[in-house]
């Protein structure tokens, strides 16, 4: 780690947007917390590597697939935010749950990583507004307006749009969330949905993990027209290390990859979505039990992907598309959102949660200042999420001794 990144990691620690752990834990462990003191090579995350990336804190996603029926995605999305309480109760010297700007900063101070909630998708509110109070009560500090699949209410960015981006309900939604101090998160969402959000907030909004549209042509990633939003609504974008998010040439190779599957009949490639330990069950006997699929066990597929092998996206391509958005939406408009444990793969020299300073490193021999890779890190979420709490006329998480 060279000086100048020790220097910008004590003072301003990275605050990242999106790390999938819990739901790795619930596919790979059973929810089972334990050993994450120790390095973990089956996770991208552990506590060890967080502190190696010089993590100040983490919003934990708390994501359950958006193809589950409504109530049962609520449930599953309690087992998830259960599982965050229990891993910061396992961890009390290294980890602290923040439910507000001055809690982070509290944590940070005393040397533990502030843990936040987010939800991944509109379908864990099950429409209802009283869900998403509920959330906001137990922490829940963002929700992403959609996943992979349409609401309602808001439309997703990976299929077409169907409700023009937001219809009544899902304004309506979007209100409510900054009401109650709960930020609004358009990663995930169609150009027309982020359009339609910005439109209505009254607060800075967030892109917990989503990068740059004009460097690499992914729907996940965000337009230069919504990039230029940003400066005059507040919010901020956190780019994103998904290597199809990030690199062109993985994204052609995907696109191959779906067509040779599509050709050879085989399903998508989908992880399907693990059970929760039933009580009394050990989360031990559940991971011995549960199968462990290969999607790409197939002898045709294995002929096809020994001749196409899937490129390598970079940390210098990571690094152009934060360059990118500064340049696009401006210094204070961006954030990092490395969505570990979220994808089966990450850039080289970005492999696991250890890698942030070497993306700062690589920053700073671009011209960087210590001043902007602070505002990077986290001051500029830091931001987002404090002007969040003092726009809310009913604000509803727990209060924060510091306040």
């Amino acid at each position: 780690m060279t000086d100048v990144v020790a220097r910008v990691l004590r003072t301003m620690p990275v605050i990242d947007g999106h790390n999938d752990l819990p739901m790795a834990l619930r596919a790979r462990a059973g929810y089972d917390v334990s050993g994450l003191d120790r390095h973990r090579p089956e996770f991208h995350t552990d506590l060890p590597r967080l502190r190696a990336g010089g993590v100040g804190a983490q919003f934990w996603s708390v994501f359950v697939p958006g193809d589950l029926p409504e109530p049962e995605a609520v449930v599953a999305t309690m087992e998830q935010v259960d599982a965050v309480y229990r891993l910061v109760a396992a961890y009390p010297g290294e980890l602290a749950i923040a439910y507000d700007a001055d809690a982070v900063e509290a944590a940070i101070a005393a040397g533990r990583i502030a843990s936040l909630l987010g939800i991944e998708g509109g379908h864990s509110l099950a429409t209802s507004p009283g869900v998403l109070r509920s959330f906001a009560r137990l922490g829940v500090r963002y929700v992403t307006l959609t996943h992979n699949h349409h609401t309602s209410w808001a439309d997703a960015a990976v299929v077409a749009p169907v409700v023009g981006g937001l219809n009544d309900a899902g304004r309506a939604v979007v209100r409510e969330m900054q009401r109650i101090g709960v930020m609004v998160d358009l990663s995930h969402v169609a150009p027309v949905t982020m359009h339609a959000a910005l439109d209505v907030a009254a607060a800075p909004v967030l892109f917990s993990h989503s990068s740059c549209r004009a460097l690499t042509d992914h729907p996940r990633n965000v337009p230069d027209d919504v990039l230029a939003r940003l400066r005059g609504n507040g919010g901020v974008v956190q780019v994103t290390f998904v290597p199809a998010f990030v690199s062109p040439a993985v994204v052609e190779w995907s696109a191959a990859y779906v067509a040779e599957r599509d050709r050879l009949g085989l399903p998508p490639a989908d992880e399907p979505w693990p059970r929760a330990p039933r009580p009394g069950e050990s989360a031990a006997a559940l991971v011995a039990s549960a199968p462990q699929p290969d999607p790409d066990d197939d002898p045709a597929l294995q002929v096809w992907l020994a001749a196409h092998p899937r490129p390598e996206a970079t940390l210098a391509q990571v690094a152009d598309h934060v360059e990118y958005a500064r340049e696009a939406a401006g210094v204070d408009h961006i954030g990092l959102g490395g969505d570990y444990d979220g994808t089966d793969r990450l850039p080289a020299g970005l492999a696991d949660v250890s890698g942030y300073p070497r993306l700062l490193a690589e920053l700073a021999q671009r011209g960087w200042s210590e001043a902007d890779l602070m505002k990077l890190t986290g001051r500029n979420v830091l931001r987002v999420l404090r002007e969040t709490e003092e726009a809310a006329a009913e604000p509803l998480w727990p209060r924060s001794p510091a306040r």
